[in-house]
């Protein structure tokens, strides 16, 4: 595959600048081990990619009575760094919240786990500070004021830089900025969510929170698992994790229709729908989560798509999103 040139976009109203493609870092640990994911960020780098997203639950099976391979993808990640010698020119990112032990404070987002939690992360990284650290959900039992001092604590300790939120609706995400407001702090940067053709719920109430306080989004699942990928062809494996919770028989019909779509614009399934989401001016960055060098190249890829005005209309016709609250419900 020839090469792409890499376009930049800042990281929300930050003056931080991001690929507009990432690499997700997920599956490092877990579906690609050590030799395949040094390989996939070689190539990242060299494809032009800034952003590495991982999170220090990332590595092993998500749940949380097995936490065996918990921190794999970090530990693989610093161990890439060590060798590599390429700390500066990433854009590195990680999360906490999950489960990383058996204790009552060994997840969430209290003063005394986040203090811990990115410690951890930075020994597994083999780093002396996270770029973007994430609340990898939203924790409503802990005061905002609670969570904002201690990232107050890390920022100015050197150990993180910029604070972004994953998983939160649109009034957490308000909730959570007007309290870092009134603390005369920058508060979210980024908001990392599920976000593809065939789930556009965030258009509701999310995006509009994004866009009024300026933070930057951050799409996690592309692809919607693969589904967006394509209906598999003859002969071709279906073993894909979408199988497991979006049947293609449930989008069968706009399949068909977009795959007939794509084949005209004369691009992949997989392109068009990471297209369509930079096309998003809200995007600061798609998380491409891949278990290959073959599927980074394709998520690159993306960026050559051009979509005009009568594409995207017709995406919105065969994919139809929610509307924009109140009026996507109300009049």
């Amino acid at each position: 595959m020839n090469d792409t040139t890499m376009e930049y976009r800042h990281l929300g109203r930050s003056g931080l600048r991001v690929s507009a493609i990432g690499l997700g870092c997920m599956n490092f640990g877990d579906a690609a081990g050590e030799p395949e994911a040094f390989e996939i960020m070689d190539r990242a780098v060299e494809l032009g990619v800034n952003f590495f997203d991982t999170a220090d639950v990332y590595g092993g099976p998500q749940r949380p009575d097995m936490l065996k391979g918990y921190g794999t993808s970090e530990e693989i990640i610093g161990d890439w760094l060590e060798r590599s010698g390429r700390r500066d020119e990433i854009v590195l990112a990680t999360k906490a919240y999950q489960p990383m032990g058996l204790g009552p404070n060994d997840r969430r987002l209290s003063a005394y786990h986040l203090k811990r939690a990115c410690e951890a992360s930075l020994r597994r990284l083999k780093t002396d500070h996270i770029d973007v650290y994430q609340m990898h959900h939203v924790d409503r039992a802990t005061p905002y004021e609670e969570i904002w001092q201690a990232m107050e604590q890390l920022i100015a300790e050197g150990k993180i830089t910029y604070v972004g939120s994953s998983n939160f609706a649109g009034w957490d995400v308000a909730t959570a900025q007007m309290t870092a407001n009134g603390r005369r702090a920058l508060g979210l940067v980024s908001e990392q969510s599920l976000y593809n053709l065939t789930n556009r719920a965030i258009e509701q109430e999310l995006i509009p929170a994004l866009e009024h306080f300026g933070i930057g989004l951050i799409p996690w699942s592309p692809l919607a698992m693969g589904v967006l990928a394509g209906r598999p062809k003859n002969g071709e494996p279906t073993v894909r994790r979408a199988l497991q919770s979006q049947p293609y028989e449930r989008f069968s019909d706009q399949l068909a229709e977009y795959e007939i779509f794509c084949a005209e614009l004369g691009r992949t399934p997989a392109e068009v729908a990471q297209a369509w989401l930079l096309h998003q001016p809200i995007v600061s960055t798609l998380i491409a989560g891949s278990r290959t060098v073959e599927q980074l190249e394709v998520a690159v890829a993306a960026l050559r798509v051009e979509l005009d005005a009568e594409a995207l209309a017709e995406l919105d016709r065969i994919w139809p999103g929610p509307g924009t609250a109140p009026q996507s419900y109300a009049w």
